[in-house]
């Protein structure tokens, strides 16, 4: 097996990008125009708006957008007058950064990097990070939150968006569980083939420990959590959460 999964990762979603993937389309001018003037909406996972109460002000706030490539949520946090880094994996999600940041005439930092590695930033440089989900691509999460944790300054806030597990144990059309958990296609030499066969990426799941015990052992303190679902399908009719979001704080 691949032991730079990250790697493959990285290249397949260039393909998803390409393919019109609905994570990787920027948005319009339009929608930054209504967003400089105060009508704005992002999201961490695929259909609840993040609460505006969350959010600092936002104005000059030093924001990470972390694995955050697109266009989608920079874009609006620039037009807030924030000042935007991203960070990303894949190639094609930072060019679409790079191209609304051009249309729109705004500057923004943008670092092509793996998240599984120490974040090549220093200590205590950025007062928020949005991390929509997206660490379902690496297969250990708890060093990303000593990451963040280390990297924001003291009384940051830390967004944060990811799954709970459940879509990996369903087929395509979610009537039928095939799958066990913990999703781990490094662990699982025909996962791993599957993976790799359908252009899924190497993906995994991981648990409420590691997902918000990671953020409470690093340091952070939780203030805020709301669930969501998917955006189509089977578990989106029945109401099956799958996705949760978080807000908390390093004080």
């Amino acid at each position: 097996m691949d032991k730079k999964y990250t790697e493959l990762n990285s290249k397949v979603i260039d393909k998803w990008v390409e393919s019109g993937w609905e994570w990787g389309r920027p948005i319009g001018h339009e929608i930054f125009e209504k967003a400089e003037h105060g009508d704005w909406s992002v999201l961490l996972t695929p259909n609840k708006p993040v609460p505006r109460e969350w959010f600092p002000r936002m104005r000059d706030t030093a924001v990470l957008g972390l694995a955050s490539g697109g266009g989608q949520q920079m874009p609006v946090f620039a037009a807030l007058g924030a000042r935007c880094t991203v960070l990303d994996y894949s190639e094609r999600q930072l060019q679409q950064e790079r191209e609304v940041a051009e249309r729109e005439g705004y500057d923004i930092e943008i670092v092509m990097a793996d998240m599984s590695e120490p974040l090549p930033f220093n200590d205590g440089s950025f007062d928020m990070i949005f991390h929509p989900v997206s660490n379902c691509y690496i297969k250990d999460v708890i060093p990303v939150w000593r990451e963040c944790y280390r990297v924001l300054k003291k009384g940051g806030v830390l967004l944060a968006g990811f799954d709970n597990g459940i879509n990996y144990l369903f087929d395509d059309d979610e009537n039928t569980m095939i799958y066990k958990l913990p999703f781990d296609p490094l662990k699982d030499k025909q996962l791993y083939e599957d993976s790799v066969r359908n252009d899924w990426g190497i993906q995994f799941s991981h648990t409420i420990e590691e997902q918000i015990g990671g953020q409470l052992n690093a340091g952070f303190v939780l203030t805020d959590i709301y669930q969501d679902t998917n955006d189509t399908g089977r578990l989106r009719e029945f109401n099956v959460p799958t996705f949760y979001a978080t807000r908390a704080i390093k004080y």
